[in-house]
Order: structure tokens, then sequence, then C-alpha cells
């Protein structure tokens, strides 16, 4: 969710083409709710309560609630573009908006990937998978909080990542939902506990704070 660009200050919108595609697909969904009562905040509320429910249900370590915790992350996901897009074509975008909108995804990932720790205690990880979902965790903190040291900085290109081909690299997470629902989380969230300090680490060497 990182890649969601909801609630940012007024600047110049992204080309159809270069959006990516569940961004694109937000933007039809939030098209008639533009001169509505509806406002981007509300969106991204939504998106945190149904985020942490995902969480939780992931938490409980029954698959069943965990198939239905993936469920409600795609709709997070979708829900975290959709906010930014109904800012920009309803004129509301603004700085605490985007700032709101980062917070919510931060609280809702770090919280998503140490529910599906705790969720996979029982299975062939034991306690190891609560330490990568920790792990996991605490580096999206550290990253949000240098790229936001960078951003206030002014530092260009400091909230970029990944992306290409329609994808950026936050878009990895949609496969949360079918490799939970194929019984394979536990490999993705291993892999998470490793690469989630490299990227914190990456994101910080590419940029030094003085």
């Amino acid at each position: 969710m990182t890649g969601s660009a909801g609630g940012l200050a007024p600047g110049p919108p992204a080309a159809d083409g270069a959006k990516p595609w569940d961004a694109r697909l937000a933007a039809l969904l939030v098209r008639p709710l533009v001169r509505t009562r509806v406002h981007p905040n509300h969106l991204t509320t939504l998106s945190l309560i149904t985020g942490l429910a995902a969480a939780a249900l992931y938490g409980t370590a029954d698959r069943q609630a965990a198939s239905w915790g993936g469920a409600l992350y795609v709709l997070t996901n979708l829900l975290d573009h959709a906010d930014g897009e109904l800012a920009r074509m309803a004129g509301k975008t603004s700085v605490a908006g985007g700032f709101f909108d980062r917070l919510t995804d931060l609280v809702v990932r770090a919280s998503l990937f140490v529910g599906m720790g705790l969720g996979l205690r029982n299975g062939f990880l034991g306690h190891w998978a609560i330490a990568a979902g920790v792990a996991a965790a605490a580096s999206f903190v550290v990253t949000f909080a240098v790229r936001s040291e960078l951003a206030r900085l002014e530092v260009a290109g400091a909230m970029d990542q990944p992306s290409g081909g329609g994808f950026d690299l936050g878009d990895v997470l949609y496969l949360i939902a079918p490799l939970t629902w194929l019984g394979l989380l536990a490999p993705f969230v291993a892999a998470a506990g490793i690469g989630a300090p490299i990227f914190c680490i990456w994101t910080a060497r590419r940029h030094p704070l003085r």
C-alpha cells in the first residue's frame, strides 16, 4: 500500500498509462463518488478498519479466518488507492490527507505481518514465524520514518519505489491472498522477514540522512 498516492499535496496528475493497474481500477470505482459528500479520508478510515480486521483474522491461527483475512486485505489495498484517486478527481488533495493515508498504510501493513506471524506459529516455522512477522513490521516502521524524513527534507525521489509494466513493488502484497488460500503463506512471511529489513537498509543507504 505504500504505492498509494492517497491525499498527497496538489501536483500534476500522473498520466493514466503511468498508473499501476490497481490504481486505474480504483479510479473507475470511485468516479461516481466525485460529486458526493464522500471524502477521501472516509475511504482511508475504511481501509484502516478493513486492514486491522484482516490482521486480527490472521492472528487467530484459524485457516478459514485467515482466508477471509486475505480477501479483506485485497479490499484494503484497493481502498488504499481509491482514497488518493478520489482526492485527485474531487480536488481534495492535502498534505494532512497524504500523511493520514501513509500512516494508515503503515499501521495496516505492520499489523498484518504481525498477525500473519502469530497465525503461523503452529506451523513448520514455529515461533520463527512470529519473529519474521515482527522483523518485517519493524522494518516497515523504520522505512516509513526514513522516507518521511527524506520527504521533509525535500529529497528528490524520497517516496519513489521500483515500478514497471503497470505494477510497483507494493503490488507483491496482492500475493498474500492467493498464497493464504493455497496454504503457502509461511514461505512468504519468512521471505518478508528477510527482504523487508534488506529493503529498509537499501532505502537508508540510497539517501543517507545528514
